[in-house]
């Protein structure tokens, strides 16, 4: 490594680039692209939630049950006769309960009325935050071919309604079988 000490007399300028910055950027760039590539590389299409029947549910009264579903290749709903199952490319279908149909705005318009209503008769929000089990959650069942672009619209409308957890219920596996 060389240094200048400034003798000589003429002043001039210096031609050299310093490259320490910019090899701590790169060091800086390559450690974010070692952590960030193996979570980028997992694809969320892996993702296999089984296939449900829609039924009424035993949960308890406070917590919100969605089912998350699509119309099939002919464009029919879970539940209308001859319905073949969900199809990726479909419409999302959205139940409250496993039984109401709901679009994105309707969910959104009553999970919150059901939330507030939950808050007022709790006795407000500090009531809530001083005992937090009596906060409700929003549990989601997926069917197995529903894209996670329904999933995910799902999480939001509730999200934005203003429940603060939200949860999935899968069929566990045998463990025997």
């Amino acid at each position: 490594m060389a240094i200048s000490t400034g003798g000589g007399g003429a002043e001039t300028p210096m031609s050299d680039i310093n490259t320490t910055p910019l090899v701590d950027v790169m060091l800086v760039l390559l450690i974010i692209f070692l952590i960030a590539v193996p979570v980028a590389i997992q694809t969320i299409e892996k993702l296999r939630i089984p296939v449900i029947v829609a039924q009424e549910s035993k949960d308890k009264v406070e917590n919100l049950l969605l089912t998350v579903s699509t119309t099939d290749v002919s464009g029919k709903s879970a539940g209308e006769p001859g319905f073949q199952g969900a199809n990726r490319g479909g419409e999302c279908r959205i139940y409250i309960n496993n039984v109401t149909p709901v679009t994105s705005e309707e969910l959104r318009d009553q999970a919150f009325k059901r939330l507030d209503a939950i808050v007022k008769r709790e006795g407000g929000p500090q009531a809530l935050m001083a005992n937090p089990d009596l906060i409700p959650q929003v549990h989601i069942r997926g069917d197995v071919e529903a894209p996670w672009r329904c999933v995910a619209g799902a999480i939001y409308n509730v999200q934005v309604s203003g429940y603060p957890t939200v949860g999935f219920i899968s069929n566990p596996i045998d463990p025997n079988a």
